[in-house]
């Protein structure tokens, strides 16, 4: 592919990739008793542009124990609050948001909840226009967690 991309005249460049971690709030995956192999998010460059491809982030505090067990508002709050950490580590904020994915486990009982506190959320951060997203029922990794969100982040690099 790079071969075709340089023979029709577009000029191939490097890309950077970088781990991204912010352990005031979130604790590395591969620490816990039973490590994961992820990133908590990773740091792609293309030139000017920064990418950031923020895995699946839950109600996880600085040690990597779950909090606000059986509290789904609380476990969404600080799913943004980790999500928020994880941008600003890189110089971002939720204005470089394009995409979320969020993953409840069960989305007919929380559904409701979710958007409200997704709503209020996104209001308090004067998000116009809205990122992209879409809601999955799921069984996520821990049976306390309740709600999960990953972020697609893109922006220029700042000066």
């Amino acid at each position: 592919m790079h071969d075709s991309l340089t023979a029709k005249g577009v000029k191939a460049q490097s890309m950077e990739k970088k781990k991204v971690t912010n352990l005031d709030v979130l604790n590395e995956a591969y620490e816990y008793a039973r490590p994961s192999s992820f990133s908590r998010a990773l740091r792609l460059e293309f030139g000017e542009v920064v990418v950031l491809l923020i895995s699946g982030t839950a109600s996880i505090d600085e040690n990597g124990q779950t909090v606000h067990v059986g509290d789904f508002r609380a476990q969404q709050r600080r799913t943004y609050d980790n999500i928020t950490g994880l941008l600003a580590s890189e110089g971002a904020t939720w204005h470089d948001v394009v995409r979320t994915t969020c993953y409840l486990r069960d989305i007919d009982r929380d559904y409701a909840a979710f958007n409200e506190e997704r709503t209020r959320f996104f209001t308090e951060q004067g998000l116009d226009p809205l990122p992209a997203s879409t809601g999955i029922q799921a069984i996520l990794c821990r049976p306390e967690l309740l709600v999960e969100i990953e972020a697609i982040a893109i922006f220029t690099k700042k000066s």
